[in-house]
């Protein structure tokens, strides 16, 4: 696999209009981050139980029905150079959410010094993920947040083809703004396409100034056939 080519996809998108989608809904489309063979290469990765750390059977811990695994240290280049190469990109955001919500913390701009932090408080665990679903799965809203220390953005990247590899299976995401009803979104996606979305909080702009809403996620039931999602998680877990 080429990860020059994943390095030129990066930055080939517009990172100016992510900001500001970021910034208004929570969520952001990186279309075609990946190509079709790399989606392909990365689904069969699923079966070599080598890649990986542990595995999740959703149902048994009450998450939903599907499966997951955790890649081990050292990260495949590929996950390394996607997680690696997203990151600088998102960092100055992170920065700004976290003033804008009264946070002192903040994050470096390189990652490995970033999960330097996480390993210092004893998140040493890799979290990229690769997930598979099938006829009748599903994922709860959630939030993946794995200890003391979160970067308040991850990525999900669709590997399989809707309606040609599988029909349903959504990627949902839900808002909690204070005193109000949730609010639902239903965020369309292509084979190779990511979505950036907040893992626990941002900030909204308010009469008052910024307010703290909370972000969940998840995948409604598939109807059909089989879905491959690769999630990009930037901090690591206890």
């Amino acid at each position: 696999m080429d990860i020059t080519n994943i390095d030129a996809r990066i930055a080939a998108q517009d990172w100016a209009e992510t900001r500001t989608s970021l910034d208004a809904r929570g969520s952001a489309i990186l279309p075609g981050l990946l190509d079709a063979d790399t989606c392909t290469t990365l689904s069969a990765w699923y079966d070599d139980d080598t890649l990986f750390r542990s595995r999740i059977v959703m149902a048994r811990h009450g998450f939903g029905r599907g499966a997951y695994g955790y890649f081990a240290y050292p990260l495949p280049p590929a996950i390394a150079c996607l997680r690696g190469g997203l990151y600088p990109h998102l960092q100055p955001i992170a920065n700004t959410w976290a003033e804008r919500l009264g946070s002192a913390v903040r994050f470096p701009v390189d990652h490995a010094e970033f999960i330097d932090r996480c390993h210092a408080a004893g998140q040493k665990r890799p979290t990229p993920l690769l997930l598979r679903y099938g006829a009748g799965d599903y994922n709860c809203l959630h939030q993946d947040l794995y200890g003391e220390h979160a970067f308040p953005l991850q990525v999900a990247i669709l590997l399989s083809r809707p309606q040609a590899d599988f029909a349903g299976g959504e990627f949902v995401l839900t808002e909690q703004r204070p005193r109000m009803q949730s609010r639902v979104e239903v965020v369309p996606l292509q084979q190779g396409d990511a979505v950036i979305f907040a893992v626990n909080h941002r900030p909204v702009r308010g009469g008052r100034g910024d307010y703290r809403v909370t972000m969940r996620h998840g995948v409604s039931t598939l109807h059909s056939g089989a879905r491959h999602t690769l999630g990009i998680i930037f901090h690591d877990s206890v």
